[in-house]
């Protein structure tokens, strides 16, 4: 082939990829670790036009022309036909220095052909092994970009799929497609295109603001530095995105709500995702839009209907010259409960009070606040008598315990007694929940907090605990998020014999996840955030935004779908995750500002993030699981969940509230509401031995890493039927 004219090496070289594409649809293919016989994919247009693809401007080079040669044939990665034809597929051809074999690779990740007329492109979008790769204009799609990893493999971005040669043959004009990644030798290739960016920027500094009103603020901050150059500044309010901005900006207007505190930061990101950690955090108070010190009117008509040793109230809605935002529910004169709404959804009008003492009279009223905390007269006066016994589904709750640090991880012991991670104070504490008696088992060593959610967070008790003494416990490092276990023995962490089982999850202030918990397969699985950068919860070769799954000694699991140690993506921030009688797994998350969601997680689901948050945006979308139930951010921000008699407790934050929702089938039906406002923020729920719950409230220094500057209690509930 070496001695033929291009005219003529052009057409045998179609001639041999047509030829590629009959016998391949012709023969069944056979299954092999490091050889796909996956269906050849036809090269067709990207994007849903048929023929010319937009073209945008090219990103500046890193690094090119070079050729990408593959590490089993020697041959170079190569645009069938020497054409710029938009679909024109990809094969391996002997190096020639041509130009359908030079590649550049830019800034955004992109591998340009032609000048940077041509991107490589995954056909359809397909994020589905296989999957068909082509030339097409570039226009800056997720399916165009791409990394070059350390280990020799060239990964899709928007599928985690490895650049593969097919049937991981080695002769000239065999298909390159995209492929699960396996650790093959068709997966790996050489090239002088420059190494993968992975260093992240530095932290903007001395974050400010200026001109605060009721309406508007300016931030601005400091530049960050980068390697290769910051590309955004992305800018936050207590973990929720507000605006990203470009690099050529360090200031930006923010729009804010009057009355309502939020702490500002910001994450320098360069065109390669990789993200800084935030800034320091600015506290900021903007006052009402206008003066109010009219109260609303008095709730009227307050009425209550007692049920076993639950009372549920009822009355009419007050009225105010601006709005009423919440109801606050008073039980012999003490607070015992919020009903809250917004500033566009008013409260409700009902409030359940439960767990109450059985055969015991109650008074009650009612008050209504506005958004600038003017209380209104109380309501009429009911008094009520509970039934003389519990025929509820929750019939009492019992303080077992009180905590100056906020306690994030809770297990049950063989022995009935509790274990549960301090966030802040980075140690760990054995309660005994009969008597109250604590005590320190020791500091889990290199845990490092974010000034925002990390540190000491989740933690798993082995299966066979009672012979291994292993605890599993996930934190947050100086420079990562990881999972170890730990021996605990005589009542004492046996520091010399922690072992890191997986590191390399990235941190930051916010989006850390945190939950353990081993699955009936006996597998241990995680949750973790995003990190702050949506893009990582859609790369399947990133360890954040997704429910992870490891083996107890942190091995991947050889039926792991994607062959690493994701076990479903699209995640933003999970942190609640239980297991049904079906052996199912259900998943809690955070959304950023529209919804949080229950999740049923399936293995290599991918449940949408960031283009899908609860049902809005792209959630429609073929690919995307639906939530099993969504929740206001406000009614919600719901941080653990737990499974009891095939029934799921939600616990949630900002909410203030446990949701009770049956598991039906796979649906999630009667969902009730218990303690709205009683106990504050609620964090963790665990079931108890006893058939009870476990619940731990999160409501001082929630959103800092400062120890011991909380209030926080641990409750047990007692079910009913």
């Amino acid at each position: 082939m070496s001695t033929s004219s291009p005219r003529r090496r052009r057409g045998r070289r179609l001639l041999g990829a047509a030829l590629a594409l009959v016998l391949a649809s012709a023969l069944t293919p056979a299954v092999a670790s490091t050889a796909n016989a996956a269906s050849a994919v036809a090269a067709v247009p990207s994007a849903p036009a048929a023929a010319a693809a937009p073209a945008i401007a090219a990103a500046a080079a890193v690094s090119g022309p070079a050729a990408i040669v593959g590490t089993q044939s020697n041959r170079c990665l190569d645009v069938i036909g020497n054409v710029q034809t938009v679909g024109a597929g990809m094969n391996i051809y002997d190096c020639n220095s041509q130009a359908n074999q030079a590649f550049t690779y830019t800034t955004a990740g992109e591998l340009t052909l032609y000048n940077g007329t041509r991107c490589l492109d995954v056909v359809g979008q397909s994020t589905v092994s296989p999957a068909g790769v082509q030339i097409y204009g570039c226009n800056g799609g997720t399916n165009q970009k791409w990394k070059i990893n350390a280990n020799g493999t060239i990964t899709g971005v928007q599928s985690g799929l490895c650049l593969d040669v097919k049937g991981a043959a080695t002769a000239n004009s065999t298909l390159v497609t995209l492929y699960t990644c396996n650790g093959g030798a068709n997966q790996k290739w050489k090239t002088t295109l420059g190494t993968v960016d992975t260093q992240a920027p530095t932290v903007p500094g001395s974050p400010r603001v200026a001109n605060l009103t009721c309406e508007s603020v300016d931030f601005a901050w400091n530049a960050s530095t980068d390697n290769v150059g910051v590309a955004f500044y992305d800018v936050y309010h207590d973990g929720q995105l507000m605006k990203s901005v470009p690099a050529t900006s360090l200031s930006t207007t923010l729009t804010v709500v009057g009355g309502v505190t939020w702490g500002l930061y910001v994450n320098a990101r360069d065109a390669a995702g990789n993200v800084s950690q935030a800034s320091t955090t600015v506290k900021i108070s903007p006052p009402n839009c206008q003066t109010d010190t009219t109260p609303p009117t008095a709730p009227s008509a307050l009425t209550a209907r007692a049920s076993g040793t639950t009372v549920t109230l009822t009355w009419t809605a007050a009225t105010d010259n601006l709005g009423v935002r919440a109801y606050d529910i008073y039980r012999n004169a003490v607070k015992v409960g919020s009903i809250t709404g917004t500033a566009t959804v008013t409260p409700a009008t009902t409030f359940v009070d439960s767990a109450l003492a059985a055969a015991t009279s109650y008074q009650y009223y009612v008050v209504a606040r506005d958004g600038q905390a003017n209380v209104s007269p109380k309501s009429n006066t009911v008094m009520i008598t509970t039934g003389t016994g519990c025929a509820q589904s929750v019939c009492g709750v019992t303080q077992i315990g009180t905590d100056t640090d906020i306690p994030w991880g809770l297990a049950t012991l063989p022995d009935g007694s509790i274990l549960y991670t301090r966030r802040d104070a980075q140690d760990i504490v054995l309660l005994n929940p009969t008597t109250g008696a604590k005590t320190t088992v020791g500091t889990v060593p290199n845990v490092q907090g974010t000034d925002g959610e990390g540190g000491l967070m989740g933690l798993a008790i082995a299966p066979d605990f009672a012979s291994t003494h292993w605890l599993y416990i996930m934190h947050t490092s100086p420079s990562d998020n990881r999972i170890v276990r730990i021996k605990l023995e005589n009542n004492a962490l046996v520091l010399s014999s922690e072992q890191v089982l997986l590191s390399g999850i990235l941190r930051n202030k916010f989006h850390d996840g945190g939950r353990l918990r081993f699955g009936p397969d006996g597998k241990l699985y995680a949750t973790t955030g995003d990190a702050q950068f949506g893009d990582n919860a859609q790369n399947l070769q990133s360890l954040n935004g997704k429910v992870l799954r490891l083996n107890p000694d942190g091995s991947v699991p050889s039926d792991n779908p994607f062959g690493n140690y994701v076990y479903s993506y699209g995640h933003r921030n999970p942190q609640g995750i239980a297991f049904d009688s079906q052996g199912r797994l259900w998943e809690q998350e955070f959304g950023n500002s529209v919804m949080d969601e229950t999740n049923l997680i399936v293995k290599g689901g991918n449940y949408g993030w960031p283009a899908c948050e609860g049902t809005s945006g792209a959630c429609g979308t073929a690919g995307y699981i639906a939530p099993k139930n969504t929740y206001l951010t406000s009614d919600g921000s719901c941080a653990g969940i737990a499974i009891v008699r095939d029934v799921l407790y939600v616990a949630c934050e900002r909410g203030t509230r446990l949701y009770r929702e049956v598991i039906s089938g796979s649906s999630l039906t009667n969902v009730q509401i218990f303690f709205a406002g009683t106990y504050g923020r609620l964090r963790t729920v665990e079931p108890a031995p006893d058939g009870g719950l476990w619940l731990t409230t999160s409501n001082e220094g929630d959103k800092d890493s400062i120890a011991n500057n909380s209030n926080e209690k641990l409750l047990h509930v007692t079910l009913g039927g």
